[in-house]
C-alpha cells in the first residue's frame, strides 16, 4: 500500500465511481434541504427525496465526496482517535441501477486495486439474513468464511425512520493489526477499539418499512454508502489517528508552534491542540455555507464551536484572538475542492474576529459571575458551587468545567460535578435529538405524485406574460379532483405557465386564468414538492376543469414593479460590496411589488454617509439604462466567470447568470427588467441588525419612492410653517435647540422631586439595626419613578455603612416595583439582594432578581406591601445568621 494524501485519496474515490458510469455530484451544502436537520450529517442526505420517491433522478448512479457537520458527541472530539466535527463523507448511490453485486464488487476493487490495501487484512460484517451479500463475498469476492461476520439487526441493518425505505447493510473492516488491539482475549470484529477499523458501509435499501413492522419489497432497489475520508486516510498513512494524518497534521503543528507545547508529551495539550485544529475547520465551512453566529439552531452551534476553540486555545495560555491565524491552514488543505472557502474568505475573517472579540467580553462577564457565587457562598458559610452555576458558566460563559475548578479551587470552593454532569446530559440529549441519523417527515404527497404522473410545468414566464395552456390537475384539501366550481378554492397544475413561482426571495405572480364561461383569479403561484409549479386559485365564474384549455394572464403592473424591486436588489447588493467591502455576502431577501428587503452580512450599523453612497452608485446605474444580459451556463462556469451566488438557493447543473454589464453578475432564476432605467428611482427607507453580523435594508423604487419623496417634503414643509422657518435646512439646528431645553427643565425637575423625596426620607423610610451593625433601610412610595428610588438608595448608602436597603413604588393600578441594595460590607457579611427581592415579589404576586449588590423586581398586589417588609426583615435576619 502506497503512502498518499488525502487529497489524493478523495480523487481517487470520485475518479473510480465516475469510471463505473456514476455522475459527480459536488458537495452540497452543509444547511440540508431537510427541516428535521440541523446539518448535513451524511452523504446521502442531499439525495432523500431520490429514496423516499418523493422526487426522480436525472441520473440513476452518484459520487460524492460530502461535507458533513455532527455535534451530537461534541466531548469526545479531541478525546478520541475518530471524533470530529466537520469531516468527508465519500458515497456512491444508486437508484434504481446496480445493487449488491456491483456495490461489493467495486468496493473491494477500489479498496485493494486502487488503494492498495491488503486483502488478508479486510473483513465483511452482514445482516445475520442476507444470504445474497454473503454470496457475493464469498463466491465473487472470494472472501473467506471466517472472515464474513453476521450481525443482527442492531448492528447490520438500516431505517430511515420509522416507516420508508430500509434494507441490511454489510461494513467493510480494516485489521489495523495488533499494535491497535485493546488486548483483550476476546478482541475481534466488532470489538470497540481500533484494531478492527470500520472504514465503508454500504447500505442495500430494499425495502419499505411498514407501520406494522413489515417489510415490503421496493419496487427499485437503491444503494447507498458512505466512507469518512479522514479515517481512510489516517489507514493508508499508517497513523494511529485521524489527527495525524496531513488533513490534520499542519492545523496541528500550527498550534503547537504557536503556544509551545509538544504533541503527544500531554494527555491535556493534545487535547486542546486537537480540539482547535477539528473547530477551526467546521467554523470556516459552516460561514463559507452562510451560517452565522446566533443563540438559536445552527448559528448557536456555529457560535459554540469558536468558542469552545478559543477557550481551549486560552487553556494553552493564548491571551489574544487567535482563531484567524489557522484560515491560511484551512485554505491551503481543502481550497480545492472547495472553492467557497475563497470566495467567501473576508466574510470567514470578519465573523471570526466579531466572534472572538465578543467571546473576550463574555469570558470577562463570566468572571464576574464566578466571583459574585464565591462572595456569595462565603458569606452564607457555604462550600460548594452548583452544579447549575457550573454548568451555565461552561455553556453560556465558555467557561471549561477545568477553569471552574482552578478558580474555585484557588478560594478553597467545591463544584458538584454531579450536578454539572447531569445538567451536560440533559444538553447532550438535545443534541441528540436535532441530529438523528437520518430520520425524516418527507413523505410522498399529492405533488409528487402528480410530478411523477405528468412531469414538471414548462415555465414560460421569462419571455410572455400571458398564453393558452392546458390544466393538467387539480388539488383541494390535499386530494386531486376533477373541477372546481364558482366559490370553490384550490389549486390547478398547468401544462406550461407564464406565472412565476415564489422562490429566491421574489414573491409569487398573481393574475386570472380565463376560458369561455368560466375566469378563475390566481391568488399566489408556489413551488410544491417535487418542484412542481401549483397556482392557488379562487374560481369567480364557471367552472374550471381538468383537461380545459385556458388564458393564463399575469397582472402585469403587478409583475413590472416586482422586477424593478428585483433587479434593483442586484444593484444594492453589489453597492454594499463596494461600500462596506469583500465580506458583503446577501442572507436572504424578500422582492414583492411593494419594497424590497435585503439582509447581509456585516458587523457595524450603516452610517448615513455610507447609506447616501450605496444609495448614489444604485441611482447613477439607474440613470445609466444599461440593458441586462441573461445566459445559462454550467454552475462552474458561472463560478469561473465571477458570478454571485446565494447561500440558501440550491443549484442544478444547468444555472441562469443576471449580467448587469460593468458592474454586477449573480445567478439567479427570477424576473428583471430590461434596462435599469426601468427601475426609475431607488430610495433606502430603514437599515437595521437582525442578529449578530447580518444588516437588513428595507428600500423601494419607482412610483413608491417618488411617493415615499413627496411625503418627505410635506412634512419638512408643514414643520418649517410650524417653527416660523423660511429655510428648512434649519430644521435639525432648531428643533436640536429646542430639546436641550427640554433637557436641561426635565434634569430641574427631576432633582427638585429627588430633593422633595430625600426631605420625607425621615417619614418615609424606616430603618434597624441587627446584633452584628447591619442596618435594614425599607420604605414604601407613590409614583415614584425606579431610577429615583435608585438614587434615593445611594444616597442613604452614602450616609450610612453596612447598609441593606429595600423600597417599593406603586407605580399605578394595581401595579408594584421594588429594588434592593446592600453596600459591600453588607455583601460580604451574607446579605444576596436577589433572594431578597425574589421572596418579597413572590408575596407581592411577581417576580424578579439581581446580583447580591442589586436587584429589581414587580408585583401586582400592593395590599400585601406591609407582608412584603415583614418578610424582608426575616429574610436579612437568616442571611445574616447563616
Amino acid at each position: 500500500m502506497h503512502w498518499r494524501t488525502g487529497k489524493e485519496i478523495r480523487s481517487l474515490f470520485v475518479d473510480f465511481w465516475i469510471s463505473k458510469g456514476s455522475k459527480h455530484c459536488p458537495s452540497f451544502s452543509l444547511i440540508p434541504n431537510d427541516p428535521t436537520l440541523l446539518f448535513t450529517i451524511a452523504g446521502m442526505v442531499p439525495f432523500k427525496p431520490y429514496y423516499l420517491g418523493i422526487e426522480q433522478p436525472d441520473f440513476t448512479r452518484a459520487v460524492t465526496s460530502q461535507k458533513c457537520v455532527r455535534t451530537n458527541d461534541i466531548e469526545n472530539v479531541g478525546r478520541t482517535a475518530r471524533h470530529h466535527t466537520f469531516f468527508e463523507m465519500l458515497g456512491n448511490f444508486s437508484w434504481g441501477d446496480y445493487f449488491k453485486r456491483e456495490a461489493i464488487t467495486w468496493a473491494w476493487e477500489f479498496l485493494t486495486d486502487v488503494i492498495g490495501l491488503e486483502p488478508e487484512r479486510l473483513y465483511a460484517t452482514i445482516y445475520k439474513d442476507d444470504e445474497e451479500a454473503y454470496s457475493v463475498w464469498r463466491n465473487e469476492v472470494g472472501l473467506p468464511n471466517e472472515r464474513i461476520y453476521r450481525f443482527d439487526k442492531d448492528e447490520n441493518f438500516w431505517f430511515m425512520g420509522n416507516v420508508g425505505p430500509c434494507g441490511p447493510c454489510s461494513e467493510i473492516i480494516y485489521d489495523q493489526g495488533p499494535d491497535f488491539s485493546c488486548g483483550k482475549p476476546t478482541c475481534a470484529v466488532g470489538c470497540s477499539c481500533d484494531r478492527y477499523l470500520e472504514i465503508w458501509n454500504l447500505v442495500f435499501t430494499q425495502f419499505d418499512l411498514q407501520e406494522d413492522g413489515s417489510l415490503k419489497p421496493l419496487p427499485k432497489k437503491n444503494i447507498d454508502t458512505g466512507m469518512g475520508l479522514e479515517r481512510l486516510t489516517s489507514v493508508v498513512q499508517r497513523v494511529r489517528t485521524d489527527f495525524e494524518t496531513d488533513l490534520f497534521k499542519p492545523l496541528i503543528d500550527h498550534a503547537c508552534s504557536m503556544t509551545g507545547v509538544t504533541y503527544g508529551a500531554s494527555r491535556s495539550d493534545d487535547l486542546a491542540v486537537r480540539v482547535i485544529a477539528d473547530h477551526v475547520r467546521s467554523v470556516a465551512f459552516m460561514i463559507a455555507d452562510g451560517i452565522l453566529p446566533s443563540n438559536e439552531g445552527r448559528g448557536y452551534v456555529l457560535r459554540r464551536l469558536i468558542r469552545r476553540a478559543a477557550r481551549y486555545g486560552k487553556l494553552l495560555g493564548l491571551d489574544r484572538p487567535f482563531l484567524l491565524d489557522f484560515l491560511p491552514d484551512v485554505l491551503q488543505l481543502m481550497a480545492d475542492p472547495y472553492r467557497e472557502l475563497v470566495d467567501n474568505r473576508p466574510m470567514i475573517e470578519q465573523i471570526v474576529a466579531m466572534e472572538e472579540k465578543r467571546f473576550g467580553k463574555t469570558l470577562q462577564q463570566g468572571t464576574e459571575l464566578i466571583d459574585q457565587e464565591i462572595s456569595s457562598l462565603k458569606g452564607q458559610r457555604g462550600h460548594e458551587l452548583s452544579g447549575a452555576v457550573a454548568f451555565e458558566l461552561y455553556d453560556t460563559y465558555g467557561f471549561p468545567l477545568e477553569l471552574t475548578k482552578e478558580i474555585c479551587a484557588e478560594n478553597d470552593v467545591d463544584i458538584d460535578e454531579k450536578g454539572f454532569q447531569e445538567e451536560m446530559e440533559k444538553q447532550r440529549e438535545r443534541a441528540r435529538a436535532s441530529s438523528k441519523q437520518i430520520s425524516s417527515e418527507m413523505k410522498g404527497d399529492v405533488y409528487s405524485l402528480i410530478a411523477a404522473d405528468i412531469g414538471l410545468t414548462a415555465f414560460e414566464g421569462y419571455t410572455l406574460s400571458e398564453q393558452e395552456t392546458e390544466v393538467q390537475a387539480l388539488i383541494k384539501d390535499g386530494q386531486q379532483i376533477h373541477t372546481l366550481s364558482a366559490g370553490e378554492r384550490g389549486e390547478v397544475v398547468l401544462k406550461a405557465t407564464p406565472f412565476y413561482a415564489e422562490r429566491g426571495g421574489q414573491i409569487g405572480d398573481q393574475g386570472f386564468l380565463i376560458a369561455p364561461g368560466m375566469k378563475a383569479h390566481v391568488l399566489d403561484t408556489t413551488v410544491q414538492t417535487a418542484n412542481l409549479i401549483v397556482h392557488s386559485v379562487s374560481v369567480l365564474e364557471g367552472a374550471l376543469s381538468k383537461g380545459a384549455i385556458v388564458k393564463a394572464s399575469v397582472n402585469k403592473e403587478r409583475r413590472d414593479a416586482i422586477r424593478r424591486n428585483h433587479t434593483a436588489t442586484h444593484l444594492l447588493h453589489e453597492a454594499l460590496s463596494r461600500v462596506l467591502g469583500n465580506h458583503v455576502r446577501q442572507a436572504g431577501s424578500l422582492v414583492n411589488e411593494h419594497f424590497l428587503r435585503f439582509d447581509f452580512t456585516h458587523f457595524e450599523q450603516l452610517s448615513r454617509e455610507q447609506i447616501d453612497e450605496v444609495e448614489e452608485i444604485v441611482n447613477k446605474r439607474i440613470l445609466d439604462n444599461i440593458p441586462l444580459e441573461f445566459l445559462e451556463s454550467s454552475l462552474e462556469e458561472a463560478r469561473t466567470m465571477g458570478a454571485k451566488a446565494l447561500f440558501d438557493e440550491k443549484y442544478g447543473d444547468v444555472v441562469r447568470v443576471v449580467r448587469i454589464p460593468d458592474f454586477s453578475m449573480e445567478l439567479c432564476g427570477g424576473l428583471h427588467v430590461d434596462a435599469t432605467g426601468d427601475i426609475g428611482l431607488f430610495k433606502i427607507v430603514r437599515e437595521e441588525g437582525i442578529g449578530a453580523g447580518t444588516r437588513r435594508i428595507t428600500a423601494i423604487t419607482g412610483m413608491e419612492a417618488l411617493k415615499k419623496y413627496q411625503q418627505n417634503f410635506k412634512v419638512l414643509d408643514s414643520l418649517s410653517n410650524m417653527l416660523a422657518l423660511t429655510d428648512s435646512s434649519l430644521l435639525v439646528e432648531r428643533i436640536d435647540g429646542m430639546q436641550n431645553d427640554i433637557r436641561n427643565l426635565t434634569r430641574k425637575i427631576e432633582e427638585l422631586q429627588l430633593n422633595n423625596l430625600a426631605a420625607t426620607m425621615d417619614t418615609s423610610v424606616r430603618s434597624e439595626k441587627y446584633p452584628d451593625g447591619t442596618t435594614l433601610s425599607t420604605g414604601s412610595f407613590k409614583n415614584v419613578p425606579i431610577d429615583m428610588l435608585r438614587e434615593l438608595g445611594d444616597r442613604i448608602k452614602a450616609k450610612t455603612k453596612k447598609v441593606v436597603i429595600v423600597l417599593f413604588t406603586k407605580t399605578g393600578e394595581g401595579s408594584i416595583q421594588l429594588i434592593a441594595m446592600a453596600d459591600n460590607e453588607a455583601v460580604a457579611g451574607g446579605i444576596h439582594s436577589g433572594k431578597i427581592v425574589r421572596e418579597a415579589a413572590g408575596i407581592l404576586g411577581g417576580g424578579g432578581g439581581g446580583k447580591p449588590s442589586m436587584a429589581q423586581a414587580g408585583g401586582k398586589n400592593p395590599e400585601k406591601i406591609a407582608e412584603a417588609i415583614d418578610a424582608v426583615k426575616s429574610l436579612v435576619k437568616k442571611q445574616l445568621e447563616a
